[in-house]
C-alpha cells in the first residue's frame, strides 16, 4: 500500500515542482501567480508569491541541482528564477512564440529545458554566458497541432513529445557549445538538433503524458483513447505494446523504476503498471485499493513490430470480453489529476516517493512499499 498525505492548497492546480530538499513545493492556483508554500510543524505557509506572468501558469518545474524555478505561461513567455537572499529574481526567456506555452521540463543536466507550446512548436533553451540571458532554439514544422507534454531522454539528447495531433515524436537536440561529444551515446550526440528520431502513430487520438525509463530503453505515453503506449529500444529495433484501460484516460505518467510505471488522469486514482520477466506490461492495481484487478477485466495488451521512423497498427488486442461495473470515484483525489512528480534526490534512479496534484487543488505526496 501506498501511504498518503494530503494537502489542500487550492480550488485547482494546473502544475506543481518541489524544492531540491523538498521542504517547500511551488504551484499555480489556476491564474497568473506561482505560490510556494513551507511545512511549518504540521501547518504549511506561504512564503512567496512569483508574480511576472499576465496568464495562467501552464508550467512550472524546480532544478535540482541549481535550485532555479522555471516557469511558462498562456502569455507565450517563460522566466527562470533565481533565489537571492530571500527574494526570486526572475529573467525573461526569448521564446518567440506567437501560442500559448503549455509544459516545461529541465534536462538532466540541467543546462537546457524544453518548452512544449500551442504553436506547434518546441522550443529548447539555454544560458548564454556572454548576453547574461536565457535564449532558445526552435523546432518547428514537424507537429501538426499543440505540443502536450515532453520528456528527457537521461542522454540529456533526445527528447520525447506528445501532441493533440495523436503521435509522439522523438529529436535530438544537441546544441554545440551546450552539449559536448560524450554527454551521450555516440549514435545521438551525431544527430543534428531537431533531427526527428521517430515517429509514433500508435494513437488516433491527442496523445498526454510521456516519460523514458531509468536506463532510457523504454518510452511510455498515453492517448485520450484510454491506452498506455510502451515502446521498447526507441530508434534501433523498436517495437511496441498497448496496453488498453477498463475506464477514463490518463493524463500523465511515471517511470519509478526501469519495470514499473504509474499513470494518473481522469479516473482521480494512480494506476500500476507492470513488466514481466518477458517484457509484458499489464495494469496491477490502483493505489487507493487493496484489490487487484482480476485477469478477467478489460486491461489487456497487444504488440506491434515498427520499424523506421513511422510505427504501424497493432495485432488485434488479446481482450477480454467482460464487462465489469466502473469502479467507484473517490479518495486520495476527488477530481482529475493533472501532474505527476517524483521526489528523488540527486542520484537516485529508483523513485520510492512522488506526488500527484489535480483539479481538486490537492497536492497528494504517495510512498510506495515494498509490495509494489
Amino acid at each position: 500500500m501506498a501511504a498518503v498525505a494530503i494537502h489542500q492548497f487550492a480550488q485547482c492546480i494546473t502544475c506543481h515542482a518541489w524544492s531540491p530538499d523538498q521542504s517547500m513545493v511551488a504551484f499555480c492556483p489556476n491564474n497568473h501567480e506561482v505560490h510556494i508554500y513551507k511545512l511549518f510543524g504540521e501547518k504549511w505557509e506561504r512564503v512567496h508569491l512569483l508574480q511576472k506572468h499576465d496568464q495562467i501558469v501552464s508550467g512550472i518545474d524546480w532544478s535540482i541541482r541549481s535550485n532555479k524555478i522555471v516557469t511558462v505561461s498562456h502569455d507565450r513567455n517563460s522566466y527562470v528564477w533565481n533565489q537571492e537572499a530571500s527574494e526570486w529574481v526572475p529573467t525573461l526567456v526569448i521564446l518567440r512564440l506567437n501560442r500559448a506555452a503549455l509544459c516545461v521540463q529541465w534536462s538532466p543536466k540541467e543546462n537546457k529545458f524544453a518548452v512544449g507550446s500551442g504553436a506547434k512548436t518546441v522550443c529548447i533553451c539555454y544560458y548564454e554566458k556572454e548576453n547574461n540571458w536565457w535564449v532558445s532554439k526552435l523546432i518547428r514544422k514537424k507537429h501538426n497541432s499543440s505540443v502536450t507534454s515532453v520528456a528527457w531522454h537521461p542522454n540529456n539528447i533526445l527528447l520525447a513529445t506528445t501532441s493533440t495531433d495523436g503521435k509522439c515524436r522523438v529529436f535530438s537536440t544537441f546544441i554545440k557549445g551546450v552539449d559536448s561529444r560524450e554527454s551521450g551515446a555516440s549514435s545521438s550526440s551525431n544527430l543534428k538538433f531537431g533531427e526527428q528520431i521517430a515517429q509514433l502513430d500508435l494513437s488516433f487520438t491527442w496523445a498526454f503524458g510521456v516519460s523514458w525509463s531509468p536506463s532510457g530503453n523504454t518510452l511510455a505515453y498515453a492517448g485520450h483513447n484510454s491506452m498506455i503506449y510502451f515502446i521498447e529500444d526507441v530508434g534501433s529495433s523498436p517495437s511496441a505494446q498497448n496496453v488498453a484501460l477498463r475506464d477514463l484516460p490518463l493524463r500523465d505518467i511515471l517511470f519509478v523504476s526501469e519495470k514499473l510505471v504509474i499513470g494518473v488522469g481522469f479516473d482521480c486514482n494512480p494506476m500500476v503498471f507492470t513488466a514481466d520477466e518477458t517484457g509484458l506490461w499489464s495494469f496491477v492495481k490502483f493505489l487507493d485499493e487493496k484489490k487487484i484487478a482480476p485477469s478477467s477485466s478489460k486491461y489487456g495488451s497487444q504488440f506491434s513490430e515498427a520499424f523506421g521512423k513511422l510505427y504501424g497498427q497493432s495485432k488485434p488486442a488479446i481482450n477480454s470480453d467482460t464487462v465489469e461495473s466502473s469502479r467507484p470515484r473517490g479518495g486520495a483525489h476527488e477530481n482529475c489529476i493533472s501532474c505527476i512528480v517524483p521526489l528523488r534526490k540527486p542520484g537516485d534512479t529508483i523513485v520510492r516517493r512522488f506526488s500527484t496534484s489535480g483539479l481538486d487543488g490537492k497536492v497528494v505526496i504517495w510512498e510506495l512499499d515494498n509490495s509494489i
